[in-house]
């Protein structure tokens, strides 16, 4: 099997998440500047075998866009001309950096540590894979 990929876009910084080839443990990657998301998407693809992108689409509990919605949709518009053939899917991101904090304080980690945004976005992006994964698919 090949593995899942996972990106919590931003406005500067992207996390990325992926599985083990199995698909059953999601991992954080790292954190790296939006801005080279597809020269990063160019050169792990090249590397590994990944058959699906998630990424995380911002909306309001209202299902209308927040301002980052825009954004994301322009990251997913480039990723699909740079990869046409590999499947994409947005999954519901609401309150996964909310998530992630409180992830970072269960595990015990530094108040410096939870407040560098890196981290933060790192650990969203696992939670948005670790909850597609737990999604039944058919």
């Amino acid at each position: 099997m090949a593995r899942i990929l996972a990106i919590d876009y931003g406005g500067k910084r992207t996390g990325l998440a992926v599985t083990d080839p199995l698909q059953i443990i999601a991992t954080g990657l790292e954190t790296i500047e939006s801005k080279e998301l597809i020269p990063w998407l160019k050169k792990y693809l090249s590397q590994e075998s990944v058959e699906l992108i998630i990424i995380g689409l911002p909306k309001n509990w209202d299902e209308s866009d927040t301002h980052g919605t825009p954004l994301v949709e322009a990251a997913i518009k480039k990723i699909q001309k740079e990869f046409p053939g590999m499947p994409l899917k947005t999954v519901d991101e609401r309150y996964t950096s909310k998530m992630a904090k409180d992830a970072m304080l269960e595990m015990g980690m530094k108040k410096k540590d939870r407040r560098n945004k890196k981290n933060v976005d790192v650990v969203a992006a696992t939670i948005i894979l670790q909850e597609y994964l737990n999604i039944p698919n058919p």
